[in-house]
Formats: structure tokens, C-alpha cells, sequence
């Protein structure tokens, strides 16, 4: 199944407020799970940079398991970001996490040095995904670890609507929807290995879990 292309913005009050509502406790709790299980030992102590934070729960996850972290959240939904730092406010972590409203490339991106890049469910909704993987180029050191998760495209429409009514039975139908339109925008392993390879990062590893992908490792190439 060739890839079908979703909007890159989720900007509209109604989806952010679904999306931000939505039970995502067990994705996002496995996905911080297979991080520890991927880096046992790593601590952060350190800057940390979300790409494409939407409402900030991702972020809010890192900050809790690193407790010593400063955190830049970067998406360029306002209306998503508003939701993120009502979210920071309400758990007193405004000096912590810091929100910012940008789309990438942006040249607006603290420059700050980041021990770790995470990232999750932006690469799907980019047209160009190269404006990811030149961000994280842009914002790293080689020292850098990077941690991005993503959906995997399944082989038709038919299984992606399967993989919806497994995984998303409670939600609305709008975030359901858009469930089934990010799972025909995502990338598939090959088509990744071919992005990185352009960027230099073809020595980052890719694990597939399920319908999501997991690409990880240092910016640079292991001795």
C-alpha cells in the first residue's frame, strides 16, 4: 500500500482537545518502557529536546523519569501547546519544561546542548521527512542520544482498520479517523533505512513493535 499523506498540523481546537482526552496511558507507557529497555543505564541530567511534543504527555513522562532534566517541548499546533502549558502549570514544572511554537526546519529552536532528541508520531505527519532528521542533525552533538517513535504503515486499509478497532474501540470517532489516516501516512522500516541513509544516520537501529517503530542510538557511528 502506497503512502497516503495526512495534514502536518493538528491545529483545530476540537482535535487537539480529543487527542489531548484520549487514553493513551498504555502507548505511552510502553513506549517509555521499551526506552529503558533500549538505554538501562542512560541518565539525563542534562537538555532534553521533544520534536513535535502535540500536548506535552511524552514530555511529561521524560520529566518524571528524569528527574534532574530541563525539557524543550517543540510542536507548531498552538492549540496543542496551549494544552501543554496549562498541563505545566497545573504540576508546577513551568521551571522545567519549556513549550515553544515552531515548525520544522525552524531557525527558532533553542540551541541548547541536548544529551537527548526523542520524538513521537511527528515523522508520519511529515510531508518531507528529511526536515526531521535535519533537525535532529542540527541540534545534536555525537555524543547525542536519539530515540524516535513512530507508526508503522500496514500492508492495506483493510488491516489499518483493524489495527483501529483493536487499539482505539473507546475513542471518538475523530480521533479514530485520525488513527486510520496516520497508520496510511507512516513509513515503513525500509523506507526509513533509506531516510537515514540520506542523513547520515544509517547506523541508528530500527525494532518494530507491533504497529510501531522504534529508531534509536547515538548521533555518532559506534567505533
Amino acid at each position: 500500500m502506497k503512502r497516503t499523506t495526512e495534514p502536518e498540523l493538528m491545529d483545530n481546537a476540537l482535535q487537539a482537545k480529543a487527542y489531548a482526552e484520549a487514553d493513551f496511558e498504555s502507548a505511552h507507557s510502553a513506549l517509555i518502557n521499551q526506552f529503558t529497555e533500549l538505554f538501562p543505564d542512560l541518565e539525563v541530567t542534562g537538555e532534553l529536546l521533544d520534536l513535535g511534543c502535540g500536548p506535552g504527555d511524552i514530555s511529561f513522562r521524560f520529566a518524571k523519569l528524569f528527574g534532574q532534566a530541563n525539557i524543550t517541548g517543540i510542536d507548531g499546533a498552538q492549540a496543542m501547546l496551549e494544552l501543554a502549558r496549562m498541563r505545566a502549570e497545573s504540576e508546577s514544572l513551568t521551571h522545567r519544561i519549556e513549550f515553544k511554537e515552531t515548525i520544522i526546519p525552524s531557525s527558532t529552536i533553542p540551541k541548547k546542548p541536548y544529551k537527548l532528541i526523542v520524538s513521537n508520531s511527528l515523522l508520519h505527519h511529515l510531508h518531507n521527512p528529511d526536515v526531521l532528521w535535519n533537525t535532529v542533525l542540527q541540534h545534536s552533538n555525537p555524543e547525542t542520544v536519539l530515540f524516535i517513535a513512530d507508526l508503522c504503515r500496514p500492508q492495506n486499509g483493510e488491516k489499518a482498520r483493524q489495527i483501529v478497532a483493536e487499539f482505539a474501540a473507546n475513542e471518538s470517532n475523530l480521533l479514530r479517523e485520525d488513527f486510520y489516516n496516520s497508520l496510511l501516512a507512516a513509513f515503513r522500516p525500509d523506507e526509513i533505512k533509506g531516510q537515514l541513509t540520506k542523513a547520515g544516520l544509517e547506523h541508528l537501529s530500527i525494532t518494530q513493535t507491533g504497529h510501531h517503530l522504534f529508531i534509536y542510538g547515538k548521533r555518532a557511528k559506534p567505533f
